[in-house]
């Protein structure tokens, strides 16, 4: 009787994935991400999502003018082995403009996704993800529900799973406060679609 070898699928770090891309294995046309050390392919994303994803970069580069830097759909760095591209991300901001690598957890504000399609993903994957980080501020723009679910306070149990201790949800014609700016808030009938 023969045997086998345990198979088990090759997991990058972070340094892994950038070489990947430096040496052309990947490129901007992949639209992958590196979470947990696993390169997942990102979805395609449609009107609503596009729009409203649009709509919230626009909201909160004018709110955050000079006080902030907002990043749309770029990555940010969860060593040891995730670079997530989340839809938004509001940084601290940096007079590199994070030229010499890309924000991590002491330099974020808020992550924010918009959630159609991916609504599952963005809960069950990308939430303890964001959590275990240590990301304070967590945001999903639930477009199947038309809601803001509003994460904070991210925690451990005892069973070494990750979530947040505070969910809040937002209807579609609320104002709601910007994490780490209490004088500043989006109105998220400007946000949704």
């Amino acid at each position: 009787m023969a045997t086998f070898a345990a198979v088990t699928p090759k997991r990058f770090t972070i340094a892994d994935y950038h070489r990947l891309i430096e040496l052309g294995f990947l490129t901007e046309n992949d639209r992958v991400e590196l979470i947990r050390g696993e390169l997942m392919q990102m979805v395609s994303k449609g009107t609503p999502h596009t729009v409203c994803n649009t709509s919230l970069v626009y909201e909160l580069t004018i709110l955050l003018q000079g006080r902030a830097i907002v990043r749309g759909q770029e990555p940010i760095t969860l060593p040891p082995k995730s670079e997530p591209e989340p839809d938004l991300v509001i940084a601290y901001s940096r007079s590199d403009r994070y030229l010499s690598g890309h924000p991590s957890p002491a330099d974020i504000l808020l992550v924010a996704e918009v959630a159609d399609a991916t609504l599952k993903y963005d809960q069950q994957v990308k939430l303890p993800l964001y959590a275990e980080s240590g990301i304070a501020n967590y945001w999903i723009f639930n477009l199947v529900a038309s809601c803001l679910e509003v994460y904070t306070q991210p925690y451990q149990d005892l069973q070494g799973n990750f979530g947040y201790a505070s969910k809040q949800i937002f209807l579609p014609h609320a104002v709601v406060t910007l994490p780490g700016f209490p004088d500043l808030s989006v109105d998220l009938s400007k946000v949704f679609p």
